[in-house]
């Protein structure tokens, strides 16, 4: 089979979820309406927290953080996808479809820590209460994001600097709306063990400390309010966790079963209806998450609406 390797590789080609030209404008409407409502949402977050001082709270912080990494989530993958449907095109250029892969697996990355963060502020408010003030004061939170930040970073050059060592063959079509990385490393010509390693190895250890940290931080909590004496106390102390809980599981819920279904499948496109679920989903709903469950977040949200 002929070869290229990555300096000759002008474009890949993705497929997305259908090749089928009438459903081309109503998939235009469904992502640019799920698109739109994730900026719109994760700007309204941001607005809110930012304009009022009560919500200045490391809590809150982090939620900041998150929603401005979800809306980074799907601008990377989203808007390109719709100039193709609009252009009727199916092109990424090579060094368009490395950058997705980069930005991808930074905001996937940043966002697995982000919630492990929240998950650790939560821990230290009802196991800590009376020294949270002094364990989650500013400067420990900017170095969480800041480590999360460089270490998700690191993540994403590593294996988009792997990608460059790969040739390709002439095949260059990707069954999926955006650059993969597992999808690129299959298209790959050359000898791709060390990637395959990397994948795994890296994977589950960025992706499983965090999940482990989390799951020790509910264990905790859990303990903690079971101990409290009063039913009042407890439904306080667990409706502070709901809105977390949810995103976690959607999170996670999301991204075992992208995994699953590689595993258990070979159609290209189950696979990336999965991985819809685990991109673009879940940016899309925190929002809703957060303003619906949380009673400080509603009270800014509606006096916003009264101002």
């Amino acid at each position: 089979m002929e070869t290229k390797n990555q300096t000759d590789v002008a474009e890949f080609h993705l497929l997305g979820l259908s090749e089928d030209p009438e459903q081309q404008p109503l998939l235009f409407g469904l992502f640019l309406t799920m698109y739109l409502v994730t900026v719109l949402g994760n700007l309204l977050i941001m607005l809110a927290i930012g304009s009022d001082s009560h919500l200045h709270t490391p809590m809150y912080f982090f939620l900041s953080n998150l929603s401005f990494t979800d809306l980074c989530f799907s601008t990377i993958t989203v808007p390109k996808m719709l100039v193709n449907i609009e252009r009727r095109s199916k092109s990424i250029s090579y060094t368009g479809c490395l950058t997705q892969i980069c930005f991808v697996l930074l905001f996937a990355g940043l966002e697995n820590f982000l919630l492990a963060a929240m998950a650790y502020d939560r821990y230290v408010a009802i196991c800590h209460p009376l020294r949270y003030v002094v364990i989650m004061n500013p400067c420990l939170c900017g170095l969480l994001i800041l480590l999360s930040l460089v270490i998700s970073s690191a993540d994403a050059l590593l294996h988009t600097l792997m990608v460059l060592r790969l040739s390709f063959c002439t095949e260059l079509e990707i069954p999926h709306f955006f650059c993969e990385l597992d999808q690129v490393i299959k298209l790959a010509c050359s000898d791709t063990l060390i990637n395959n390693i990397l994948v795994y190895l890296v994977t589950s250890i960025l992706g499983g400390v965090p999940l482990l940290g989390i799951i020790f931080s509910y264990t905790q909590i859990v303990s903690s309010i079971l101990k409290m004496p009063s039913a009042g106390g407890k439904y306080k102390a667990f409706s502070t966790c709901g809105s977390h809980l949810s995103v976690v599981s959607l999170f996670y819920g999301a991204a075992f079963g992208v995994y699953i279904s590689s595993a258990l499948t070979h159609s290209s496109k189950e696979t990336a209806i999965a991985s819809l679920m685990y991109t673009v989903v879940p940016p899309m709903l925190n929002p809703f998450i957060y303003s619906l469950r949380n009673r400080d977040m509603k009270q800014v949200l509606s006096n916003q609406n009264l101002n």
